[in-house]
């Protein structure tokens, strides 16, 4: 028996819609990252771009547990001394689709193939979503 390696281009890749409302955003995240890198198909293969691409809505009502939204922080470097920070509730308020995006980023690998994965990810606050010629498919995550 031999080992199936997929080679790239040769992967038909299908596009996803994930409805994000009153789900938390760590186990959405989970499972977003694995479809984007492939790993829900016995044809995964680490070197090859093997995903499918995710159309988030809704990510303006996303949860997090317990104080979450008062006590986690965000960070980042702006190039100048110190760092700048804010907490989630203000990052909600001015763009909630940053924290799905934040969570989805960090579980994907760190390399070249790992921002490719990253693009195919779309986020909208709202209901409303510009992919409607690609037909995604209903997906259903973070359920218990």
């Amino acid at each position: 028996m031999k080992t199936f390696m997929a080679k790239p281009g040769e992967v038909e890749q299908q596009w996803w819609l994930v409805d994000a409302e009153g789900k938390m955003v760590g186990r959405i995240a989970t499972e977003i990252a694995m479809m984007l890198m492939g790993k829900h198909r016995p044809t995964y293969t680490p070197h090859v771009d093997t995903g499918d691409y995710v159309v988030v809505i809704n990510a303006e009502k996303v949860q997090f547990s317990g104080k979450k939204w008062q006590q986690k922080l965000y960070r980042w470097y702006t190039g100048y001394n110190g760092l700048r920070s804010e907490t989630a509730e203000h990052r909600r308020d001015r763009r909630p689709e940053l924290i799905l995006h934040e969570a989805v980023r960090r579980m994907l690998p760190k390399t070249r193939l790992g921002r490719v994965m990253l693009d195919k990810l779309k986020i909208y606050a709202g209901t409303e979503h510009p992919h409607q010629a690609q037909r995604p498919e209903p997906l259903e995550v973070g359920a218990k």
